[in-house]
């Protein structure tokens, strides 16, 4: 399950505000299927709700078509009754968003014994002139005089970018039954909206056609009030790659005893006749993207773990992707494997890059740190706190494990379910860490390796200017 939509109550002719948002790939046969349940349960296991049908088709057929109307089917292929589902498509092309802060004065009285429960809903105008169900605000109990909760859509969603196109707000009193009752409403656009300020907000008199037409003395049901409108740009990993942003690239290389003599065929630094090994396709792997978004596509190479003649000190060497590979190949027969596997001076070492680019105050440099190594951490705790250090800073970093050793450390530091602590309590900013298993991708392409490795590399970046409130540099639109 990709995601769900909220539950429309007691409705046999649903409008989901949900937005489902997918990557479209022109080069992939991306599959979608869209099931329908009748929720009987507040469980969040399907099986426990009676399933009503469901359709199969490919992101290009939406796409190719922008709306498409099908027939629900049982999973034996037969129909499901007279019941059909009606999915549309839009493309994402303007990433601006509308963030907007509501509130209501004076609205009707709908319940007996209470006052209201009021929620609002916001409609565009479809390709067809039937309105279209754009959001739907939380509902506040027991109130007249509600507010709501600021929320954020795209501009798209909203207008279809056009600040001047009408949209028609509606508000409700909420029952449980899911028969809401009718408060009012009122039509109005972006640009109307946007004319709200801090000190002077937007007022609109919600109206109940029904209401006005029986009473001459009627002037409302109630006010809605825009206390705040906002468009803003949400840029992307690509906006800030556009707008001048540079990922600085270095490899950490795990040169520690437990690797073997690169001379054994058993080693993991033996370079087969083929004339690669792990440590090879992953420097290949990330680096050979990487070295798109950096202008001199020169890298620091680092190695852990190992001592160098004649004064046995680790060095550093700086040279490109193919360069890396070849100093790599190179240094193997001279140097003693050594220990312990220490992560914490590299990552401190990068640190310190990444620090110095905070001082200009832009979205210029991000850190991307690779470290390719076969086994236990020696310093958890000194690592677990440069992580988490290096977590307020514009870094990342990449671990691929290489070999077949057990990698629960690496996996820990990879904080997807929650997020790292140091052994001093603080916790980690953001998450900055992404561990791969070699093992898992001896078989498959390259690209695969990359594409794993990479994965979670764009949001981090973009998380990261976000959470420093920095837009790109040039801010011309991706």
């Amino acid at each position: 399950v990709v995601d769900r939509t909220e539950t429309a109550v007691n409705n046999l002719n649903p409008a989901f505000s949900k937005k489902f948002i997918i990557d479209y790939r022109f080069e992939e046969v991306q599959k979608l299927k869209f099931a329908l349940f009748d929720q009987d349960k507040s469980s969040m296991q399907l099986y426990e709700h009676d399933f009503l049908g469901e359709f199969a088709c490919t992101l290009g057929t939406i796409v190719s078509s922008k709306k498409i109307t099908r027939a629900l089917l049982l999973g034996n292929g037969k129909p499901a009754g007279k019941g059909m589902i009606t999915v549309a498509a839009q493309e994402l092309s303007d990433n601006r968003v509308i963030t907007l802060s509501m509130a209501g004065r004076k609205l009707d009285k709908k319940d007996l014994f209470g006052k209201s429960d009021p929620f609002l809903e916001f409609y565009k105008p479809g390709d067809d002139g039937k309105w279209m169900l754009v959001h739907r605000t939380e509902v506040i109990k027991y109130t007249l005089d509600p507010v709501w909760k600021p929320f954020t859509v795209p501009l798209i969603s909203l207008c279809d970018g056009d600040i001047e196109k009408q949209i028609k707000v509606v508000c409700y009193d909420y029952d449980n039954d899911g028969g809401h009752d009718f408060i009012g409403d009122f039509q109005t656009s972006v640009a109307k909206m946007c004319e709200s300020q801090d000190m002077c907000p937007v007022e609109f008199e919600c109206i109940n056609p029904k209401k006005q037409k029986k009473k001459r003395s009627y002037k409302n049901s109630g006010i809605i009030i825009v206390k705040s409108c906002k468009v803003t740009r949400d840029c992307s990993f690509l906006d800030y790659i556009l707008g001048g942003c540079q990922l600085m690239f270095t490899v950490g290389i795990d040169f520690t005893a437990s690797n073997g003599n690169p001379r054994d065929p058993t080693s993991l630094h033996y370079i087969n006749p083929m004339g690669t090994n792990e440590y090879l396709s992953a420097i290949w792997a990330v680096g050979q993207i990487i070295q798109d978004y950096d202008t001199d596509k020169m890298f620091p190479a680092l190695g852990f773990g190992a001592q160098l003649p004649p004064d046995w000190k680790v060095n550093v060497v700086r040279c490109g992707v193919d360069g890396i590979a070849q100093a790599y190949s190179t240094c193997l027969p001279h140097i003693r494997f050594y220990g312990p596997t220490n992560f914490s001076p590299i990552i401190n070492h990068v640190a310190r890059f990444a620090a110095q680019a905070t001082q200009q105050e832009s979205a210029a440099q991000y850190f991307i740190l690779l470290i390719i190594t076969d086994g236990v951490i020696s310093d958890m705790d000194e690592t677990r706190h440069a992580v988490v250090q290096a977590s307020k800073l514009p870094m990342s970093i990449i671990i691929v494990g290489v070999g077949n050793a057990d990698f629960a450390a690496m996996e820990f530091l990879d904080a997807d379910t929650r997020m790292l602590r140091s052994y001093t309590g603080e916790e980690a900013v953001r998450d900055i860490v992404q561990f791969v298993p070699f093992r898992e991708f001896r078989s498959a392409p390259k690209e695969t390796l990359a594409k794993a490795v990479l994965a979670e590399l764009p949001q981090q970046v973009v998380q990261y200017f976000k959470l420093q409130n920095l837009s790109p540099i040039r801010s011309e639109p991706a």
